[in-house]
């Protein structure tokens, strides 16, 4: 069966149609605070995967879920991770939707204070518009398969942390189809600050083991069969490249931001948000020697290091 034709193009961005009754909702540009999300229409309901950080941005994908299933309730809305461009329009959803998310995702979100007010850190500064802190109605620690006669859905956990602590793949084993929130970035440099790289490198491996036809990656274009290799090895050398800056920079006595500046980014370097080596420095130094993540200095670091406020066109 071919995938039904995908809906009609939003300003905020595009459902394409990547199996019978999969959707992926893709948004350009990909960078910070603008996420790839999904839906799957199934006999009697639509499972949505993610929403977005704004409500302008969410009113859009919730439109083409609207338009690809006219009538049809949103009875599942899973989140991937925590972070807010994949969960702050949770509360837009109605109150009959049943939000599910790993438990680590619920305390995230009910801890989360950037939706309240974000600081300047990125330019233009986003404007969440009337969106609240919406918590996960039912947490998963491992699996949980949401049944349906036509797309099943399995959610699992990687088992450790590596996007972050609650990261979940949204899997369709008859359609073949895997959602990755943000363990994948396709032409998008990769985040991993308030995860592990170790974990972040152990889960590429996992991702691959299911086979998929077609991954949904947490920002980026769709990818097919064909390309999941180069992205997953993309993933790899970018990893790998993070945790020996992080080694050497540790053996010089380097600060992260001044291993930063020392890092050669090669094929990297033309990616979007280059300053995220900050960041996922911070992450490593971290992991490496046991002292506490310091938040507001990864992204003091990252700003000095870019110049600037980091952009978004949010």
């Amino acid at each position: 069966m071919t995938p039904a034709p995908s809906p009609p193009p939003d300003t905020t961005g595009t459902a394409h149609a990547v199996a019978p009754g999969v959707y992926a909702w893709i948004q350009q540009d990909g960078s910070w605070w603008i996420n790839n999300a999904g839906f799957v229409i199934t006999d009697d309901h639509t499972v949505l995967i993610d929403t977005c950080a704004t409500e302008n941005r969410t009113r859009g994908l919730l439109g083409a879920v609207g338009r690809a299933a006219p009538g049809t309730p949103i009875r599942y809305l899973v989140n991937t991770h925590l972070h807010g461009d994949h969960t702050h329009g949770n509360s837009l959803l109605p109150r009959t939707t049943v939000v599910i998310a790993h438990e680590a995702t619920r305390e995230g979100i009910l801890s989360d204070t950037v939706i309240d007010g974000c600081p300047p850190i990125w330019q233009p500064v986003p404007d969440w518009g009337a969106v609240t802190r919406r918590a996960p109605d039912l947490t998963i620690r491992t699996e949980l398969t949401l049944h349906s006669d036509s797309h099943p859905i399995e959610l699992h956990h990687p088992g450790h942390p590596a996007h972050t602590s609650g990261d979940l793949i949204a899997w369709l084993p008859e359609q073949r189809v895997l959602f990755a929130g943000d363990l994948l970035f396709h032409r998008v440099t990769p985040l991993v600050f308030m995860g592990s790289l170790d974990g972040a490198l152990r889960s590429l491996d996992w991702i691959a083991s299911f086979a998929p036809e077609h991954v949904v990656p947490g920002h980026g274009p769709v990818i097919d069969a064909h390309t999941l290799p180069a992205v997953l090895d993309q993933h790899r050398a970018y990893y790998r490249l993070v945790l020996a800056t992080a080694q050497a920079g540790l053996r010089d006595g380097l600060t992260p931001l001044q291993a930063a500046r020392t890092c050669h980014l090669g094929p990297s370097a033309d990616l979007p948000d280059a300053e995220r080596i900050v960041l996922n420095l911070h992450r490593a130094y971290a992991d490496i020697t046991g002292q506490p993540f310091d938040l507001p200095q990864a992204f003091t670091d990252a700003i000095t290091y870019n110049s600037g406020p980091l952009h978004t066109q949010v």
